[in-house]
């Protein structure tokens, strides 16, 4: 494969049920084109968290996949609260996500914390009250 692939998805902020679709997506076809199962996982768990984060916080958003040969690029982009401290955000188990959240089994404070362990390279950008655009790469090593 020379040229990048382009993967686009638009994440239902007001629906559980499809959070996750994108990343069940992009799964299958990075099996069709033979990535390896590591770096399926990584992409898989990476973009979940992602997509739920989204649903969570900022009532859905975007992602766009970029598949070149040797890496695998993600960007998440919504337009909710913004984070306003991403230092703290970061640190495992900590969650803003409401009761009614948690109840469901979601907001323990593991995505971020995960998004960042199963990539390669991520970068946040945050404003309150405009949203976030997190951007991930996760390397195709040896493929």
């Amino acid at each position: 494969m020379n040229e990048v692939l382009k993967l686009h998805y638009d994440v239902d902020g007001e629906n559980f049920t499809s959070a996750g679709d994108a990343s069940v997506n992009v799964k299958k076809k990075l099996r069709q084109m033979g990535f390896s199962p590591d770096v399926i996982r990584r992409v898989s768990i990476a973009m979940y968290e992602g997509e739920i984060n989204m649903v969570i916080h900022a009532c859905g958003g975007e992602v766009d996949v970029f598949i070149y040969p040797e890496e695998i690029d993600i960007i998440l982009a919504d337009k909710g609260p913004g984070i306003a401290d991403v230092e703290l955000a970061m640190k495992e188990g900590y969650s803003t996500a409401p009761d009614n959240i948690r109840s469901l089994g979601f907001g323990a404070g593991m995505g971020l914390p995960n998004m960042k362990r199963y990539s390669d390279e991520m970068k946040i950008e945050s404003k309150v009250g405009a949203g976030t655009k997190i951007t991930m790469k996760v390397k195709v090593a040896g493929e």
